[in-house]
């Protein structure tokens, strides 16, 4: 399947697709993502069978203005009119009551729902055109590195979609910080917007504890992951194979930059590279423990975490 470029003939024909229950694969800001009409339980399933995505695993809604929030959520807790004008549309998800109406297949059964704003113009395009909330994971096989090129897709999600709209790279290359807004304000997925940039728009510090259920994407042990073993280490060695801040010695190392924005930026990319050559491990050098690296910690946690 080769993906379609992003004008204004493909966004109509990809959003026809999905307003007959198709799936297709749209570019975001974070990742790619695999989307599907979310208030049509039959494609929200195919979602899930397309990924072997657990059914205990909620799905993030993207919708395309802060007014369609309504639509999705029973109630507007205090502070999120001041994160949508802080965030929004961008790679903040944020967990809210959900309304009656929203299917108990895209909220994995909890009371909540998963709600974000894209900042990508060709998803945007295709939001506005269909008018729906869009079920949108990243469009990876579940535990699997989420692609952040249109060509990164892997085969075993190409054969169960539809269509794939090629947005180019990934501005980001991560995916979105997921911030809990039921009960007491917490983070349960670290992302670009960093913890402390919330607490400044919301006035007061988030609390630490996170809940029983998993309300949000992101929270397995083992996730985001290269289909080849991969080890953290605090350097790599002359002809070991793997992610160094320093200068490659070998072909099978990148050269990673040392800031955390374009670091998590080609992250997912590089993985992807050396997965598909002929290796028995990878390894990644340890970066800074400092809070500006905590999304990227998170990520090479998940993705070298053996359990």
């Amino acid at each position: 399947m080769r993906p379609l470029r992003a004008v204004e003939q493909n966004i109509t024909r990809v959003s026809r697709c999905l307003l007959s229950g198709g799936l297709a694969v749209l570019p975001t800001e974070t990742v790619y993502g695999l989307a599907a009409d979310a208030t049509n339980p039959d494609a929200v399933q195919k979602v899930f069978e397309a990924k072997g995505r657990p059914a205990e695993n909620p799905l993030i809604v993207h919708v395309g203005s802060v007014e369609a929030i309504e639509f999705w959520c029973s109630n507007i807790p205090p502070g999120l009119d001041a994160l949508a004008e802080a965030f929004w549309p961008g790679p903040l998800t944020v967990i809210l009551p959900k309304h009656p109406r929203v299917p108990d297949i895209v909220t994995a059964g909890l009371d909540t729902v998963a709600l974000r704003i894209p900042r990508h113009t060709v998803t945007l395009a295709v939001l506005e055109e269909s008018g729906l909330g869009l079920a949108m994971p990243s469009a990876n096989v579940f535990t699997g590195l989420s692609p952040t090129r249109a060509d990164a897709i892997s085969p075993e999600i190409i054969a169960k979609i539809d269509m794939i709209l090629d947005g180019g790279p990934c501005r980001i290359g991560i995916e979105s910080t997921v911030l809990n807004l039921v009960g007491d304000p917490t983070i349960l997925r670290p992302g670009l917007i960093s913890e402390e940039e919330i607490a400044s728009v919301l006035g007061f510090g988030l609390s630490a504890s996170t809940p029983t259920e998993r309300r949000s994407p992101g929270q397995y042990r083992k996730h985001y992951a290269p289909k080849i073993p991969a080890r953290l280490v605090e350097t790599l060695g002359d002809t070991e194979a793997g992610l160094t801040f320093t200068y490659s010695t070998n072909p099978n190392q990148i050269h990673m930059p040392t800031d955390s924005g374009n670091y998590a930026r080609k992250l997912y990319a590089a993985l992807a590279d050396l997965e598909t050559r002929d290796l028995k491990e990878i390894l990644i050098e340890m970066p800074p423990r400092t809070s500006e690296w905590d999304a990227v910690w998170d990520r090479i946690t998940k993705a070298t975490n053996t359990s």
